[in-house]
Formats: C-alpha cells, sequence, structure tokens
C-alpha cells in the first residue's frame, strides 16, 4: 500500500525562491510531492527545481505549468520538461487531441503527464457563460470525462479532476489511469471561506479513488506548517485503513 505522505501533494504557492526553500524543508519529512506552479516558476525558472531536488532528494516534483498551445511549441516544452527531471507535467486537455499527442511526444515517457480538465474553481455557471453545450455545462461530470478519455487515449498518465469526478473517471478510465485531487480541505478546515467550488475531504477523495491530493492553504498558512501537514497525514492514514 502507498505510503499517507505520497498521497500528499504540497504546491509551492509562493512568490519567491526563498519561500519555497523555507516551505520544502519545514516539509520535506510530510510531503511526497511538491507542486511548483506557474508564479513561483516565472520567477526563479529550472533554479526552483533544482533546489527542491536539492532540499528533499526523497520527494517527487510536479511542474504544474498547464501547457496550451500549438502542437510544435508543446512538444517542444514537454521535452524541456522531461530534461529537469520531475515527474509529473500539466497540460490542458483542450479543444486538439493534435497538442496531447504532441505532449506525449516531447516527454517521450520521462514524465508522467495529467491532463487539466475542468478547474476546481469553475462552476456549471461558468461553463454555460464560456459557451459550452448546454449538456455539457449542466452535467460537469460529463465534460471531465470526455475530456479525460481525450488524454487516456493519447497516453496521459491521468487526469487533475475535483473528488466529485474521480468515482467515474476510475469507471470510465481505469484503476490504473491517475486522479489527482486539488480542492481539498481537511474535516478542521472545512468551514472556511474558500474560491473553490468544489471541494472535498481527503478522506471522501481517497475512498473515491484520488491517488494524489492537492493540499496547500491549510498548511501553508498554519501557525506551524509541519504540524498541520502531520494532520493531514493522520486524517488520510485513517482513510486508508478504514
Amino acid at each position: 500500500m502507498k505510503s499517507a505522505k505520497n498521497y500528499l501533494i504540497f504546491p509551492l504557492d509562493v512568490a519567491t525562491l526563498a519561500e519555497a526553500k523555507t516551505y520544502v524543508s519545514l516539509l520535506r519529512d510530510h510531503v511526497g510531492i511538491f507542486k511548483i506552479g506557474l508564479e513561483l516558476f516565472i520567477h526563479a525558472g529550472p533554479q526552483v527545481v533544482r533546489a527542491v531536488q536539492e532540499l528533499a532528494p526523497d520527494s517527487r516534483i510536479f511542474l504544474d505549468l498547464k501547457l496550451h498551445d500549438i502542437p510544435a511549441t508543446v512538444r517542444r516544452a514537454t521535452r524541456r520538461m522531461a530534461a529537469l527531471g520531475v515527474t509529473y507535467a500539466t497540460v490542458h486537455c483542450g479543444e486538439s487531441p493534435k497538442m496531447l499527442d504532441a505532449a506525449v511526444s516531447g516527454a517521450d515517457g520521462k514524465i508522467r503527464l495529467l491532463g487539466v480538465t475542468v478547474l476546481t474553481s469553475v462552476s456549471s455557471k461558468d461553463i454555460h457563460a464560456a459557451g459550452y453545450d448546454v449538456s455539457m455545462a449542466n452535467n460537469l461530470t460529463k465534460l471531465v470525462l470526455k475530456k479525460a478519455d481525450m488524454a487516456r487515449k493519447t497516453g496521459f498518465a491521468g487526469v487533475i479532476c475535483s473528488g466529485h469526478e474521480v468515482a467515474q473517471i476510475k469507471k470510465h478510465c481505469g484503476d490504473s489511469f491517475l486522479a489527482v485531487t486539488p480542492g481539498i480541505r481537511p474535516a478542521w478546515e472545512l468551514s472556511r471561506d474558500d474560491d473553490q467550488a468544489r471541494v472535498m475531504t481527503p478522506a471522501r477523495a481517497i475512498q473515491n479513488g484520488s491517488d494524489h491530493l492537492v493540499i496547500g492553504r491549510p498548511i501553508r498558512d498554519a501557525q506551524d506548517p509541519a504540524r498541520a501537514a502531520g494532520r493531514v497525514i493522520e486524517e488520510i492514514q485513517t482513510a486508508l485503513f478504514q
């Protein structure tokens, strides 16, 4: 069985390399995967990847840049990502399977690509406003499954999805197809105001079949981030042995 630590993805959603190093040093004993997003990568570039590798050699790196461009550009970008030695990288499941094919070609089996389906901050109302077909806008799970199937058919390792869609994705795409779930809030954090439209506890997400959980603010904003991460690990462990 996978350890509780390896379920936990901590997003380094900070502005500077110094802040990122501080959190990696604090959390490396509790976090299996550190996620590097746009803000930090634009500030520090590949240097931040090397810093995490040096500070937490036993942890994996998830480069979350959500690529969405013409196929040739995406192919070159994933080739560069693969050269950095990261484990996971994200690509939007956009309009063209050719872009996803290009991403797989560029990755050359060296990184596990994750498709971005529907962001957890997005609601049905937003999908309506974006001009999607009514059947998709009224049923976000249908839209997520369509995008997940596109990613699976082109050779992606899995998708980013809400915990509410995990069970259906596993049923539709198979148990080996990864479901990485943001919008996770520990039970002791659910009362807070949130800009995520579709949130879920770690226990519920794992019960639904999530392979990895992205948990940021409840840890990052705590007075003692390491203790907060420890509490999250305890919650995950409880779910694993239920």
